[in-house]
């Protein structure tokens, strides 16, 4: 069983993350720690305990976390692309379900402590609350099991700026903080997650095979697809298809698939400031032994990032998993 935290910002790809991660029967989820970015804090925070009362189960835990980036000004939610609700503008019932009485960070190290070595931390959001956790005990890498992030891209353009993934963007502090320390980390970025798409006929099925789940997922990616569609149609792409990307699914479905993944490693910078703001700059000679010119590459630890995909697999695994859960 893989037990795991989700650090998120609800965000309609990343009730797709959380309800996969629910419907897995290999997916133990201990909690979700809510941060800024797809929408402020207040609104992401509603939003996690809205999908746990949608996915039927308002048991699992949710802590609120960062409400700010740690060195930047907060950058305006991007309400052209979920809505400005976070959840495709389905202006949803407040929760009856509560938040926790838990900060993220504290979440996060109290739950590592107590089941060293066990835990998978899965990433979805601006890196904050991964910062703050790791500033506050300083070993937390070695005791985790796994850091799991969606952000970054290497190769891929970026879709914030020509070099730089919003998740990274929104809080690139943190994200070279967090890449700075020494625990298996991977990277799940623009590089593959734009190449698993669920069409509409993919969420077509979920809407008809997953119950209340895929309902849900059906409703909410109406406003995430035509935003891909326009993003197509300002391409010049003629007769685009319909369809989004699985951003954060993908990183949750690594959890049991790791296998779908190709990776390469080497330390790793995120730039914080200037034309290159949230780029990952990934060191791909860190085991030739050759020195560079700056000091910015010394003694960084391995990062291992996605660069390639079975698009086939990752995307079948998470419809299947919801489908098959529905049944259950």
């Amino acid at each position: 069983m893989h037990k795991i935290i989700i650090d998120t910002d609800p965000g309609i790809d990343d009730a797709q993350a959380i309800a996969f991660a629910i419907a897995h029967p290999e997916i133990e989820l201990l909690g979700l720690s809510t941060v800024f970015g797809n929408a402020d804090i207040d609104t992401t925070s509603q939003n996690a305990l809205t999908l746990l009362e949608i996915f039927a189960r308002p048991d699992i835990p949710v802590v609120r976390g960062a409400s700010k980036p740690l060195v930047q000004q907060r950058l305006p939610a991007p309400d052209f692309v979920h809505g400005v609700d976070g959840l495709g503008n389905l202006n949803l019932a407040k929760p009856a379900i509560e938040l926790a009485d838990e900060n993220a960070a504290d979440f996060i190290v109290r739950m590592a402590n107590e089941q060293p070595g066990e835990i998978t931390v899965v990433a979805v959001g601006p890196l904050t609350n991964i910062a703050l956790a790791v500033g506050q005990d300083p070993n937390l890498p070695s005791k985790l099991k796994q850091l799991i992030v969606m952000g970054g891209t290497v190769q891929q353009a970026g879709n914030v700026s020509p070099l730089a993934e919003a998740n990274f963007l929104c809080d690139p502090h943190a994200a070279d903080i967090v890449c700075a320390h020494d625990w298996p980390l991977k990277i799940i970025g623009l590089d593959v997650t734009l190449k698993v798409m669920l069409r509409d006929d993919h969420l077509a099925s979920l809407r008809d095979s997953a119950g209340q789940t895929g309902k849900f997922i059906w409703d909410s990616s109406r406003f995430y697809v035509d935003f891909y569609t326009a993003d197509q149609n300002q391409a010049g792409v003629e007769n685009p298809v319909r369809q989004c990307a699985m951003h954060d699914a993908s990183a949750v479905v690594c959890v049991v698939e790791e296998g779908a993944f190709e990776f390469i490693s080497g330390g790793a910078r995120v730039v914080s400031d200037g034309i290159a703001i949230g780029q990952l700059a990934l060191n791909r000679k860190a085991n030739s032994g050759i020195e560079y010119a700056v000091p910015h590459w010394q003694n960084r630890p391995l990062v291992h990032a996605a660069m390639q995909v079975d698009t086939e697999r990752v995307r079948n695994t998470f419809l299947k998993t919801l489908m098959q859960h529905a049944l259950s």
